[in-house]
């Protein structure tokens, strides 16, 4: 029995350029396509897909929340994000969503048939590039973490934390229950420790770190 795929992405061209890629592989079968979330949703009762290829930049809703939608409501049905993004907020956000697979645009024509035929089988399927950033990523922050755990105290942490979110020295006092003026002396001395500059640096070293999202 074929693979049943719903194609979803707002680029005409590519969607017709995706369409004829798989048409070319024998078990799988392109069902239905939407260049509109709103179109899946009202397409998708009638057509019990096996898998929805979801692109991540849909206009509207979006692909992000187009999926967790999809997931609550069809929870059998596999979903493999079609991204332009390699970075690992996109790829964690994608998988957060109920995501199955996540494949770069730029490397479908060989990887998204083998992702389908991955997330029907059961597995989480991740194209090489995006796998390969998302170790490295890894790898760094093993290396890097220990840096700030043994210069920053848990105090100096919650402070760096809550600088990168953009509060101020009087909300990060309310936050923590401490004053404004101690609050300025943690950031003078992370800053010390860390030899950075500027609250721009602390927010870069803290989203590098994984203390904060940008």
């Amino acid at each position: 029995m074929n693979i049943r795929v719903f194609l979803v992405d707002d680029h005409r061209i590519l969607l017709a350029a995706l369409c004829a890629l798989l048409a070319g592989e024998p078990d799988i079968e392109v069902i239905a396509t939407a260049n509109e979330v709103p179109t899946l949703f009202k397409t998708l009762a009638g057509t019990s897909p096996d898998v929805v290829v979801m692109d991540l930049g849909m206009p509207g809703i979006g692909g992000l929340e187009a999926t967790r939608r999809l997931i609550a409501k069809y929870p059998k049905i596999k979903v493999v994000v079609l991204s332009g993004y390699t970075d690992r907020r996109y790829v964690s956000e994608a998988l957060s969503a109920g995501a199955n697979g996540y494949v770069v645009k730029g490397a479908a024509a060989d990887e998204l048939p083998r992702a389908i035929r991955a997330v029907v089988a059961g597995q989480t399927y991740l194209c090489p590039k995006v796998a390969s950033d998302l170790v490295a990523t890894l790898r760094s922050k093993q290396q890097l973490s220990p840096l700030y755990q043994a210069r920053l105290g848990p105090r100096e942490i919650s402070v760096l934390q809550l600088v990168a979110k953009g509060q101020t020295s009087r909300e990060i006092a309310a936050a923590l229950h401490i004053a404004a003026s101690t609050v300025d002396v943690h950031r003078r001395n992370i800053m010390r420790k860390l030899e950075l500059h500027s609250v721009a640096e602390l927010t870069r070293y803290a989203i590098r770190e994984g203390l904060a999202e940008p």
